[in-house]
């Protein structure tokens, strides 16, 4: 048995051992390639123009918060490209980060390209920008609200497991995986569904000048092709990243465009992390197919 767990878990342990043997020597080389790399021919002016990605589900927005009000900061930065590729998340983390653009559209201009999907949540949190421009291509939509949950009645009655519960107040339950939620506890959650939809609703049809009374044509959960979303009034026109830049530099004012770009410690730590994740899922996939 014991080999069998030893063979299980070699992936993860075999890259922990690897990380942690040659942890040291991966960050010298680091520090030495930051030293030595070039600096480039780059302009000695500030940069006027940033980007800010959401790329991947959402889940946590305490990052990407702070790197939008940051931006509102910096004087010199005169418009921002919020780019999009995500299937959305956690609700309340999506309303963090569209607030966050509200604040920043009240100081500078800010243009949201859905580069990939934008919707559910992370749809949301693009919807206060001075203009949503889509890949022709690109995934929109999915306005809608859904909480999920499974009833393992049935395989624990078949392991012998039964649950203890201790409880105050009539819906602390509501939710549970162990039985089959009452009428009541469905009607709770529904209300609570509703609630969470109708505030989506609501703020996207505030933010895009829509009709909150007919949602059926922009938010019943229908994802759009881009020509479609833009039918919909969800977003304002369809092209390229660089259609998105030049907007971008347009609604800014600047006569030339100097985009800020991230650190090459920055740039080194993310294509690490990238690598690491790559051998991860490659030594995953070995185990799985062997």
């Amino acid at each position: 048995m014991s080999d069998f767990f030893k063979k299980l878990f070699s992936p993860i342990t075999g890259t922990l051992d690897f990380i942690q043997k040659y942890f040291k020597s991966l960050l010298f080389i680091l520090i030495v390639l930051l030293i030595l790399a070039p600096a480039g021919s780059e302009s000695v002016k500030p940069p006027n123009l940033a980007k800010v990605e959401l790329l991947g589900p959402i889940m946590d927005s305490a990052k990407i918060v702070k790197e939008i009000d940051a931006l509102a900061d910096e004087k010199s930065i005169k418009g921002v490209l919020f780019i999009v590729n995500s299937p959305g998340g956690a609700v309340a983390p999506s309303v963090e980060i569209a607030m966050a653009i509200k604040r920043l559209k009240e100081r500078k201009p800010v243009v949201a390209y859905a580069a990939g999907t934008m919707a559910s949540g992370s749809y949301y949190a693009s919807i206060w920008a001075d203009k949503i421009i889509a890949n022709p291509a690109a995934t929109i939509g999915s306005i809608g609200v859904i909480m999920e949950g499974m009833n393992i009645k049935g395989l624990i009655d078949k392991i012998g497991v039964k649950p203890q519960v201790v409880k105050a107040g009539k819906y602390k339950e509501a939710g549970t995986p162990f039985r089959e939620w009452t009428p009541e506890e469905r009607r709770e959650i529904k209300r609570h569904v509703l609630d969470i939809y109708n505030m989506f609703v609501k703020d996207v049809a505030k933010a895009r000048g829509l009709d909150a009374k007919h949602p059926e044509k922009f938010a019943d959960a229908q994802i759009f092709i881009a020509k479609r979303a833009k039918d919909a009034g969800l977003v304002d026109e369809i092209g390229s990243i660089k259609d998105a830049q030049e907007i971008t530099k347009k609604l800014s004012g600047v006569s030339e465009a100097r985009w800020k770009e991230k650190s090459k410690f920055e740039q080194y730590m993310e294509s690490l992390a990238e690598q690491s994740a790559r051998v991860l899922v490659n030594q995953f996939k070995e185990w799985v197919i062997r």
